[in-house]
């Protein structure tokens, strides 16, 4: 008998970085789930071994060591003193895009060992999740929610705006890590994330497409310049905000239907894979 977890993608509908600690960015971040997810699939072993099959988006030939799943799982029964899992990965989230989905990865395998297990409580997974990625804890609940830290303290937001997005997805990705090395080099001009949740709190999805940003677009365009186009090419279409997500190289606009949503997706030209997405509603159960 197994069990399935749908791990869900995230969008940064804020990025500022707001200092350094013990090597490590520290953030200010508005973020949502979107309705793009992984599928895990795991079931019992009578061995405390760990197996693990990728499937979609290059992930196959993922080596087992570097693979953050495995990771999970080897925390998990550490921790608790279970068996092992075998464990099926259906990647349908873009890898290195800035949308979450190693995070998810390693959330959804331990939400997947504590069903089998019936061992861990929210509390002790995020502790878990939180030693293994920064925004990993906060993708264990989802939905609406300001990151700060390094991305573990998590404050959830209660709203009921369902929001539209239209993801474009340039062909090469960019390095998280050289992209953080580059944002110290470059000048700062620090932007809040306040403005952004007001208007996600008040119900306002216009203020809330003004107050989209990212600290890291900068030098994400630097680094890959498809995402400037990718951006340019979805300003076009005069949607409520843009912005990249994580240190990209996704980029999405904000529409206040799903109907426009749906129109600029038939009229896109370009080069970019092109995704329309929703985010996720609040459900107070979770």
């Amino acid at each position: 008998m197994g069990v399935r977890v749908k791990a869900y993608a995230k969008l940064n509908l804020t990025l500022a970085v707001t200092g350094a600690e013990n090597g490590y960015h520290n953030l200010d971040s508005l973020v949502c789930t979107v309705d793009l997810f992984d599928l895990i699939k795991l079931k019992k072993r009578k061995d405390d071994l760990i197996t693990v099959e990728m499937h979609g988006q290059g992930t196959e030939t993922l080596a087992y060591e570097d693979n953050n799943a495995v990771k999970a799982a080897e925390a998990y029964i550490k921790t608790f003193g279970t068996g092992g899992a075998d464990i099926k990965i259906f990647k349908n989230i873009p890898v290195g895009a800035g949308m979450g989905g190693s995070s998810a990865d390693i959330s959804g395998v331990l939400k997947g060992m504590a069903m089998l297990y019936g061992k861990g409580g929210a509390a002790q997974l995020k502790e878990l999740a939180d030693e293994l990625g920064s925004d990993t804890g906060y993708l264990l609940t989802g939905n609406y929610a300001r990151l700060t830290g390094r991305g573990e303290k998590v404050e959830r937001l209660k709203s009921n705006l369902r929001l539209n997005f239209l993801l474009l997805l340039p062909k090469s990705g960019v390095s998280t890590a050289q992209c953080y090395r580059l944002y110290d080099d470059l000048p700062k001009e620090y932007k809040s994330s306040q403005p952004a949740v007001d208007a996600l709190l008040k119900g306002d999805i216009e203020g809330l497409g003004q107050g989209l940003f990212n600290a890291l677009y900068a030098p994400a365009v630097k680094l890959n310049g498809e995402v400037e186009t990718a951006f340019k090419e979805l300003e076009s279409f005069a949607p409520l905000g843009v912005n990249m997500t994580g240190s990209g190289s996704g980029v999405y606009a904000l529409f206040d239907s799903p109907e426009m949503c749906a129109y600029a997706k038939s009229r896109y030209t370009g080069k970019c894979r092109c995704i329309q997405l929703r985010s996720i509603v609040w459900q107070k159960k979770d």
